[in-house]
């Protein structure tokens, strides 16, 4: 079991006969989850991995941890984090009071990009979601990745939706 209690983590998640250890990040998983992050071009202008940044993130990181409807997963290859996302359950009155679960900031770290582990990765949140009585999975992804939205629809994702937001 996870400090949360939830039997389903860890997990090895196990891709082309190779085993990640999917778990809760903690603490010290931070920095390697922002240099996951910050390794494509949207992420290299929005994230900080400069020292100077860890404590924002951290301060954020407390935050999703203490948080029962949100984790923070990492998948760890021999001990090196080498993919990372996030996944909230929301409670909502529609859908006659269904939760959603929302996937967020999927990363893989290039050497491990194309090789089956993002697809094994969405897959186990979205069997853990249907596990949790989940009405839909859902997540949002920029407009400019291409191969995002081509991986996604592989993986059975419909673009359903206009995403909008306003920047602060």
């Amino acid at each position: 079991m996870d400090a949360t209690g939830d039997p389903a983590l860890p997990v090895d998640v196990v891709v082309g006969g190779h085993p990640f250890l999917l778990r809760r990040a903690v603490a010290a998983d931070v920095p390697a989850v922002v240099a996951l992050l910050a390794d494509d071009p949207l992420g290299a202008g929005r994230e900080d991995t400069g020292p100077g940044a860890v404590p924002g993130y951290l301060r954020a990181f407390a935050a999703v941890d203490a948080d029962p409807c949100q984790e923070l997963l990492v998948a760890e290859d021999d001990g090196e984090v080498v993919a990372t996302l996030q996944v909230a359950h929301l409670a909502g009155l529609s859908r006659r009071g269904a939760v959603r679960t929302q996937l967020e900031a999927v990363r893989v770290a290039r050497r491990h990009r194309s090789r089956g582990l993002g697809t094994a990765l969405v897959r186990w949140v979205v069997e853990d979601a249907r596990r949790r009585g989940s009405a839909v999975v859902q997540l949002t992804s920029h407009a400019s990745r291409q191969d995002a939205h081509r991986f996604y629809a592989r993986l059975g994702f419909t673009a359903s939706h206009v995403g909008m937001k306003v920047e602060l």
